[in-house]
């Protein structure tokens, strides 16, 4: 099997990439291949521009790096989405790359005034790094409301399987080993549970 592990972080030393490396680390030591799409990195353009909304209105084909991404998704049997929690949301890096990626005749159609999803085969693991406690997150249902917007408005509307969905809290402590140690865990059960997928 094969994972794609996406990451937008700036900072190569980030606790972010540190992260990833550990999920890729978990899905080879459990006898699996792994990508890892460096965003920031590789200088993914997240702007949604004319050219994106033509290839929507279905008025021209997909840029070129749009199917790019794409190809990689495609190649996956399962993605792994790591970021740091900006402001109760991803941040803009990779909600843009949602925005371009997971497009109109590709992530989802529509058919009969109906929007259908077009992604059933793919397995998503979201792993977000808050630097919050989990109190702040619960306080304000800023946890379930990430589930909503992301989770559910995203995924689900495409029809992916979301396994898992996890944000790690309090990653501004010094010591960020726990935090590299259940990165670890996940990416050696990212294709432990293929068929249980999380509840919108």
């Amino acid at each position: 099997m094969h994972a794609l592990i996406v990451l937008a972080h700036p900072d190569p030393k980030s606790l972010t990439h540190a992260v990833a490396a550990c999920v890729g680390e978990g899905v080879r030591a459990a006898g699996h291949s792994v990508e890892l799409a460096d965003l920031a990195a590789e200088g993914f353009d997240p702007r949604y521009g004319q050219a994106d909304h033509d290839a929507y209105r279905e008025l021209a084909p997909l840029p070129a790096d749009v199917r790019a991404e794409q190809a990689r998704i495609e190649r996956a049997d399962a993605v792994v989405l790591v970021y740091p929690v900006y402001w109760w949301s991803m941040p803009g890096l990779l909600k843009g790359w949602v925005d371009r990626v997971f497009s109109n005749n590709w992530a989802y159609a529509t058919r009969d005034g109906r929007v259908v999803g077009q992604l059933q085969r793919l397995r998503v693991h979201l792993l977000g790094l808050g630097g919050a406690d989990e109190r702040s997150y619960v306080k304000h249902a800023y946890d379930v409301a990430m589930k909503t917007q992301i989770d559910h408005g995203v995924f689900d509307y495409c029809a992916a399987c979301v396994v898992s969905s996890t944000i790690r809290f309090d990653t501004q402590e010094p010591d960020g080993r726990a935090h590299l140690d259940a990165a670890f865990e996940l990416g050696g059960g990212v294709f432990g549970e293929r068929e249980r997928c999380r509840a919108a």
